[in-house]
């Protein structure tokens, strides 16, 4: 038995309450994961984690030993990443959890140039805009718009996404242009719904050192970001999104930006990840060209920077 992979398997379980997780996490058979869990519990003469068709759990004994595990492997992690090879040519498999909105307007455009730079990555990218735990959902990382919750994760601001208001030429056409917030009132939105709180999110502006929210009559609400750009361009409503998301349907006319005379406060743009004892260096790497990717942006660079 491989005591060293045997710790990285237990601790991963303790993690995720879960073998197939865990199997699919480190592309392991299940079968393999389940194994070396009961190696290990012999080889140790103890029981580590209680079983049942539904459910894993860690022992008494399991957290105690759980726990020496994980600082045995953050300095073995630690080890490795100092040596000038791996820090050169970090290579394997980092999980990126973020909207599909996001995705498609920042990162998937620019992945030829980090695969350029580390050809022996692999990333594998979940699309989904609502809270998951890094541990039990077995992600790396996570990237976000917004403010982010409370959490014992490390949370890198990495960007400020300037806001705008704009709509199709189709709809400006039919309804108007607005010139002032009071003429919102005559307008309609495609208003926008957050996934995670139900909350429905009002335009926003500065005005006098103040933010002024103006609640949008419409006929639609959604509560994706993809949807909600598509039905703009598509002359549903006036839509509020972040600039980087909609520059290039602005740069072909599908959109026009309106109220250019009024500034929207910036929403934040953040990676969380776990304590940065634990950070690979594929990991560190990947998290230091997304916020270059940002700093790189005129739509996202931080407000102060």
């Amino acid at each position: 038995m491989d005591r060293f992979e045997a710790m990285e398997i237990f601790t991963r379980v303790v993690e995720a309450n879960s073998f197939t997780k865990v199997s699919e996490s480190l592309d392991l058979p299940r079968a393999k994961v389940s194994r070396t869990i009961q190696a290990l519990e012999e080889h140790v003469g103890v029981r580590l984690l209680n079983r049942s068709t539904r459910q894993v759990s860690v022992t008494e004994d399991g957290a105690a030993f759980y726990e020496r595990c994980v600082r045995i492997l953050a300095e073995v992690a630690d080890a490795e990443s100092s040596l000038s090879n791996t820090r050169e040519n970090p290579a394997g498999t980092i999980r990126v959890d973020t909207s599909g909105t996001l995705a498609r307007a920042l990162l998937l455009p620019a992945l030829d140039d980090f695969y350029r730079q580390y050809p022996q990555i692999d990333v594998r990218l979940g699309l989904a805009d609502r809270n998951i735990d890094l541990i039990q959902d077995a992600v790396d990382c996570v990237i976000r718009m917004g403010t982010p919750e409370e959490s014992s994760l490390v949370v890198r601001h990495i960007g400020d996404a300037r806001i705008v208001t704009c709509a199709s030429p189709a709809y400006l056409q039919k309804y108007g242009t607005p010139t002032t917030l009071d003429d919102l009132s005559e307008h309609r939105a495609v208003n926008y719904v957050s996934a995670r709180t139900g909350k429905t999110f009002p335009f926003e502006y500065e005005v006098d050192g103040e933010i002024a929210r103006v609640p949008m009559k419409s006929v639609l609400a959604v509560n994706d970001g993809s949807v909600y750009i598509g039905a703009g361009a598509l002359g549903h409503g006036i839509i509020q999104p972040s600039r980087f998301m909609v520059a290039e349907l602005i740069r072909q006319g599908a959109l026009k930006e309106i109220l250019t005379n009024y500034t929207s406060p910036t929403t934040p743009l953040s990676i969380l990840y776990p304590h940065r004892r634990n950070l690979s260096s594929r990991l560190r790497v990947f998290i230091d060209w997304i916020a270059e990717l940002a700093r790189n942006n005129p739509d996202l660079r931080l407000r102060n920077a």
